[in-house]
């Protein structure tokens, strides 16, 4: 409605006919206070209707106050943006799990160190000694174990002929009983009377010709050992014992006899033959035999088992054995891990930002704070929490723009490196935490504040307008021709400015993007800010 639209109708008219009433007062002055209060109406209506502010004009719009901007084609940023506290990408408080007098504290503020490095060695003398008593335990369990295992599988102590055995299946056992004879016959000895004479001119590995009495067969035999000591002859003549070594060919036993010579040099008399190795296998513990697992006859090697023994005491005993060893491994498990309190090493690789204690200091309690604090500046993080409604733009990867207000004028480039589903709800409205990380920071410091950008998206070449030129109802005023050139401030008619709608795509806080309503070029209106006044974002 215009201005020639308004009409204002005094109270007291009911029709175009009807007459003023007399009031008492004079009639000029009477006439001349209604001119005056119909004027200010009719100003009111003027300025409600044609004057009143729209969108994001606010009092600059109530006033007429505009700045033409041209619709433009131009590159568009889309960012989140955001702020937060810069912090080591990984931290640590050094503290102590034991006390103790500090022994080393090999470190300074300012070191860098890796993980691992050597920072507190704390006096541990009862520690020691309790470890030193765990691994004797776990010796004595496992000794235990061993001998009670051993003994529910008698075993070969030699390789050799099973000559007998003397057990059988269900028999019961008890340390001791003997189990089988083995004799080893792939080698036999034969000890044999010289002349001592002779006998001392003999030496251990010496080639010998050994012939068996009766079939005269002769068979290569090596000279093992010598005696020291002459003993009686037949006859009275002082003879010494050499024993040979001949390989079994299968048919010597210890029945067999022989007589033997060394070069030139013949024994004074012959001998029989003796296996190389004789043993009767006895029980080491108590059970029922439950298999025997050899015969007469049977060849077996060292350690080969013979028989097993079992039964439900034997397997109880066995147990409790086994239930004493892993205790005692416990036990020790423990006493090796309260050693290692004593020594505390570097968790991260970093640098020394604080030293509390040093060598020769005593820790009395666990309550003390911190021994040390390393920080691990290889990179640097922020957490900055992000709307509900943003959060969903927000991906891993991309780059943040990070400013100081310590540092003007720098720009630090970072990533994301996470985003958060664990959101904080607070009145209703719940922000989320994202993590940036910031490898190349140049001064930036831990605990200084900053801002942060999280580049969503950039368009190239859109039609863009500021973001003040569009009301809250997605419409802008586009200037009549004449009125005013882009950047100066105009006295812009309304009556003579379009109100035109048009569809927004991406935007920030300074452009946004008209997808259709505009033409490049178009002259919109931006109300400019007044002095105490804030002016709104549209679109």
């Amino acid at each position: 409605m215009d201005a020639t639209q308004v009409k204002i109708q005094d109270p007291q008219i009911t029709d175009g006919t009807q007459k003023r009433p007399q009031l008492k007062l004079p009639p000029k002055r009477r006439h001349w206070k209604r001119m005056v209060a119909g004027l200010a109406v009719i100003a009111l209506g003027v300025g409600w209707f044609i004057l009143r502010p729209r969108g994001t004009a606010g009092q600059a719009g109530a006033q007429g106050l505009y700045e033409p901007a041209a619709a433009q084609l131009q590159d568009l940023t889309v960012w989140v943006d955001g702020s937060g506290t810069m912090t080591p990408v990984a931290s640590y408080d050094v503290r102590a799990l034991v006390t103790g007098e500090i022994l080393e504290a090999p470190f300074e503020v300012g070191d860098q160190i890796q993980a691992g490095d050597l920072l507190y060695r704390l006096d541990a003398g009862d520690a020691e000694t309790s470890l030193r008593q765990a691994q004797l335990s776990v010796r004595q369990a496992q000794l235990s174990y061993d001998e009670l295992s051993a003994g529910l599988s008698p075993r070969a102590g030699t390789a050799g002929v099973v000559q007998s055995v003397q057990v059988e299946k269900g028999q019961l056992v008890s340390p001791g009983t003997p189990i089988a004879e083995i004799t080893d016959t792939s080698t036999m000895t034969l000890t044999l009377p010289f002349q001592s004479s002779d006998a001392q001119r003999l030496t251990p590995g010496q080639s010998a010709q050994v012939t068996i009495t009766g079939t005269g067969e002769v068979l290569p035999g090596t000279v093992e050992a010598v005696a020291a000591a002459d003993l009686v002859g037949a006859g009275g003549a002082l003879v010494r014992q050499v024993t040979l070594r001949v390989q079994n060919p299968g048919a010597l036993t210890e029945q067999t006899s022989a007589t033997a010579a060394v070069g030139e040099i013949a024994c004074a008399g012959g001998g029989t033959f003796a296996p190389n190795a004789r043993q009767t296998v006895t029980a080491q513990g108590s059970g029922e035999v439950t298999k025997v697992l050899v015969t007469p006859g049977s060849q077996v090697a060292a350690g080969d088992a013979l028989v097993t023994l079992g039964g439900q005491s034997t397997q109880s005993a066995l147990e409790g054995a086994s239930i004493n060893l892993e205790t005692a491994r416990l036990s020790l498990q423990r006493a090796q891990a309260a050693l290692d309190n004593y020594t505390i090493t570097a968790p991260i690789s970093g640098t020394v930002i604080e030293k509390n204690y040093k060598a020769g200091d005593k820790l009395q309690s666990l309550d003390g704070g911190a021994l040390a604090v390393l920080y691990d500046l290889s990179g640097l993080k922020l957490e900055m929490n992000v709307s509900e409604l943003n959060i969903g733009q927000i991906q891993p990867g991309q780059q943040v723009e990070i400013t100081a207000e310590a540092l003007p004028g720098e720009t630090f480039l970072g990533r994301v490196d996470r985003v958060s589903i664990n959101g904080t709800t607070t009145n209703g409205f719940t922000t989320y935490p994202v993590t940036i990380l910031l490898e190349d920071y140049g001064s930036l410091n831990p605990g200084m504040n900053v801002s942060a950008k999280v580049i969503v998206e950039r368009a190239e070449n859109v039609l863009c307008v500021p973001v003040a030129a569009v009301s809250s109802d997605n419409t802008v005023l586009v200037a009549a021709q004449g009125d005013g050139a882009a950047g100066s401030s105009v006295q812009a008619d309304p009556t003579r400015a379009e109100r035109r709608p048009v569809t927004l795509g991406r935007g920030n806080q300074d452009y946004i993007e008209i997808t259709s309503g505009l033409a490049e070029g178009d002259m919109v209106l931006v109300p400019l800010q007044l002095p105490g006044s804030q002016m709104g974002m549209g679109g």
